[in-house]
């Protein structure tokens, strides 16, 4: 991988791991655009990953400052009542990564066809989201001190356990399932990108613990300041994505960017 590769697919996991149009899916798509070599490149996702991570806990570290100091009060209040339903979102991707990850992992291959049915998927998600206002399932209230409830917690979690395939958007499908359920979208926007730091974080430092420990080392295949470049490119965008999807969120219709999908879905089609 040469600089400028790094450079380019750091910006491209910044700017879509906040936007709704699949980060992992764009990375395999501009691997292939960019021409940037298949040895080390897990690695390198790894690092692009955990830097979009750190962009998170800087947009959003008041309130999870806020979540911290409830938390030591040991005590059963509003934030603990948040961080364990942040907890209940990740018990499907959970289950998924320990059942299906060999099988999660064969799908994030050289066949981009995968990317353009997740695309597809996502779109679809994005859609409904937009058309639908209310929540499908009525006569379930969620107090307003709370923003959501367990089910839904649960439920947008097994969004994010289906967007562990390439293609099909984290963000964007834990957002479209909690609008879905009835969330308000000012709410669901922090919650979706709160819920990924808990298997993120897991997930890249288990990756991270296995490569040192199994002796395998860590970025073999990408130079360090390729690792670096990518980091901080990365870095960078998801700051500027995570707030444009927080905004966008809240006042935009999603059907744009499901437009979009859809578009990059058929280019893909037509030229693989």
């Amino acid at each position: 991988m040469d600089w400028w590769q790094a450079i380019i697919l750091g910006i491209v996991q910044g700017l879509t791991e906040f936007l709704p149009v699949s980060s992992s899916g764009h990375l395999m798509i501009f691997k292939e655009v960019v021409g940037a070599d298949a040895a080390g490149f897990l690695d390198f996702t790894v690092t692009v990953h955990f830097a979009t991570v750190l962009s998170t806990l800087v947009v959003f570290w008041a309130a999870i400052r806020s979540l911290l100091r409830g938390l030591l009060k040991f005590k059963w209040n509003s934030e603990t009542d948040y961080v364990a339903k942040l907890l209940v979102s990740a018990i499907p991707v959970a289950i998924v990564g320990v059942v299906f990850k060999d099988k999660v992992e064969a799908l994030f291959g050289e066949n981009l066809t995968i990317v353009a049915v997740g695309l597809m998927i996502t779109a679809a998600l994005l859609f409904l989201s937009d058309i639908i206002s209310k929540s499908v399932i009525k006569g379930i209230k969620v107090k307003e001190s709370e923003g959501i409830s367990w089910w839904q917690a649960f439920v947008v979690g097994i969004g994010q356990a289906l967007a562990v395939a390439p293609g099909i958007s984290r963000s964007g499908t834990t957002i479209a399932t909690g609008l879905l359920c009835g969330v308000r979208r000012d709410l669901m926007a922090q919650f979706s990108f709160l819920m990924v730091l808990i298997p993120i974080i897991g997930e890249q430092g288990l990756d991270i613990l296995k490569a040192t420990v199994g002796g395998d080392g860590f970025g073999g295949g990408v130079s360090p300041l390729c690792l670096l470049l990518g980091f901080v490119f990365a870095f960078v965008s998801g700051l500027f994505a995570c707030k444009a999807m927080i905004a966008l969120v809240k006042k935009a219709k999603l059907g744009w960017f499901s437009l979009y999908c859809i578009l990059v879905s058929i280019l893909i089609l037509i030229l693989t």
